[in-house]
């Protein structure tokens, strides 16, 4: 149950995430769900396909689907609330991505792959969903611009599979993985952390 709850919470994040940047685009209701949708299901279906499940989770979970169609209608029954919390939507990626790099790592290990896979999967799963939006939506994928990004998924599946080496319930080094990687990630960017710049300036 706590899994669940936590691929649901995911769900939701990304899902507003999506809806907040298809309505900074104007796009129509059509366009706000598929954003919306690609965004809360991107990472977790290029997941699945890689690691062989057939068919991909949302379609074996159709709750899942419900819960973005759900999510999209109280946004745009609440719209003016909306335009008031434009800048919550780096919160909601952020939890978002906190939320799915666990839920990619635990559907690693129940595929027995190797810890460093296990992270890989987890950084996928969190950070694809938003390329996709974020390319249908004409911007730069946050993951290739300088913001600390995937480096937080990673740290923080680190910090996950570090904690379990000790005698202690698992939903106790779940749980801490997840806030590591919101709470890097609000700092990397409160205090304008970044990735070097590999291009120097010429003039």
């Amino acid at each position: 149950m706590f899994y669940f709850i936590i691929d649901i919470l995911g769900t939701i994040a990304f899902a507003i995430s999506g809806v907040l940047v298809a309505m900074d685009k104007k796009l129509d209701v059509f366009g706000v769900l598929i954003i919306a949708f690609v965004t809360a299901v991107g990472g977790g279906t290029l997941r699945d396909l890689l690691i062989g499940i057939r068919p991909v989770g949302w379609l074996n979970t159709p709750m899942h689907l419900l819960i973005i169609v759900i999510t999209v209608l109280l946004a745009i029954v609440f719209v003016k609330q909306l335009k008031y919390v434009r800048k919550s939507l780096f919160l909601f990626d952020t939890i978002g991505i906190g939320l799915y790099t666990m839920v990619g790592i635990e559907k690693g290990l129940a595929a027995d792959l190797s810890p460093v896979m296990c992270i890989a999967l987890g950084t996928i799963t969190a950070c694809f969903g938003g390329v996709i939006r974020d390319i249908l939506c004409n911007e730069i994928p946050v993951i290739f611009r300088k913001e600390i990004y995937a480096t937080v998924c990673i740290l923080g599946g680190l910090v996950y599979f570090l904690l379990i080496q000790f005698p202690i319930d698992n939903t106790i080094p779940y749980s801490l993985a997840i806030l590591t990687i919101i709470i890097m990630r609000v700092l990397a960017v409160r205090f304008k952390i970044s990735l070097p710049n590999i291009y120097r300036d010429n003039n």
